[in-house]
């Protein structure tokens, strides 16, 4: 008599499919860090044309002359408490609390809103006084370091918001919560940039 045991066939398609399961939050994490590996090479050479460019004032203003640093340190608490409420969100989403993760996101998402508001204030008063973009190369290079960091954090607003209607009305699905992880890590490598670019283009700069 023949006593060969077969194995069960569901055996394999449950492997198959705990690592198809399994593959896309890797994949999808490992993919954003190296989006914001690429991020990083783009403002270091924004930095790197900043600290190059940042005494050719042309005869125009400098840093002394046109940053004010009680302001900006206003701003750079609203940016840093955005990221401290935003860990709180992510305390929340790892208890399931639906509710209060989505009122966390949103005290985020209005203080970087605060701070991209402040920052185009600014600029406009800037520009108004004449030290616009075009006026020296060194303007040239703080504008598109600054603003480059502000187009990020807008587009983390607008990816923000997206997430949180997402997750109103789908909950706290597994692709959600791989989402709002990434969000988490993009939100967090602004304010490292952010620090960067207060303590050498506003700091080191005033005092050159």
């Amino acid at each position: 008599m023949n006593t060969t045991v077969v194995a069960p066939a569901h055996a394999e398609p449950r492997d198959f499919l705990c690592r198809e399961e399994a593959h896309p939050h890797s994949g999808t994490l490992l993919g954003f860090w190296l989006y914001l590996m690429s991020d990083c090479f783009i403002f270091a050479a924004l930095f790197a044309c900043n600290a190059v460019l940042g005494t050719n004032v042309a005869g125009g203003p400098s840093a002394r002359d046109v940053f004010d640093l009680p302001g900006l340190a206003v701003n750079t608490a609203l940016l840093l408490f955005s990221s401290v409420t935003f860990g709180f969100a992510m305390l929340e989403m790892a208890r399931r609390h639906k509710r209060a993760m989505l009122g966390w996101l949103a005290v985020s998402g209005m203080l970087a809103a605060a701070f991209v508001g402040l920052e185009i204030h600014e600029f406009a008063t800037m520009i108004a006084e004449g030290a616009g973009p075009g006026r020296s190369a060194f303007l040239s290079s703080f504008f598109t370091l600054v603003g480059t960091h502000g187009l990020h954090v807008t587009v983390g607003i607008i990816w923000l918001i997206v997430l949180m209607v997402q997750m109103g009305k789908h909950g706290l699905t597994e692709a959600n919560r791989r989402r709002l992880m990434c969000l988490s890590m993009f939100w967090h490598f602004l304010d490292l940039v952010w620090v960067g670019v207060f303590s050498y283009v506003y700091l080191v700069g005033v005092l050159r």
